[in-house]
């Protein structure tokens, strides 16, 4: 069965956040100056083979631990739901 999936990708609480500190001051040189804190992180859209929802839920979690994701400074969230109900709708 195809399945689709959703990975986000963000770093976890206490760890400094260099690209988002310069997102931050540079949303402040364009005048946004009520943005007090700014995280990037990461979305990924997968379309993967796989016989059940846990197969591919379990299989896009190793993809994460082995090259999607750093376990030491990130942490991640996955989201996987069958290729005909379409694609994700996104922010």
């Amino acid at each position: 069965m195809e399945w689709r999936a959703a990975v986000r990708v963000t770093l976890k609480p206490g760890v400094l956040d260099p690209q988002g500190k310069a997102v931050q001051g540079a949303l402040h040189a364009q005048g946004f100056r009520t943005v007090s804190e700014v995280r990037v992180g990461k979305y990924i859209q997968l379309a993967l083979t796989a016989e059940s929802r846990r197969e591919a839920e379990e299989a896009v979690e190793r993809m994460c631990r082995a090259l999607l994701a750093n376990p030491v400074l990130e942490q991640f969230a996955i989201r996987v739901w069958p290729a005909e109900q379409g694609e994700e709708e996104t922010p």
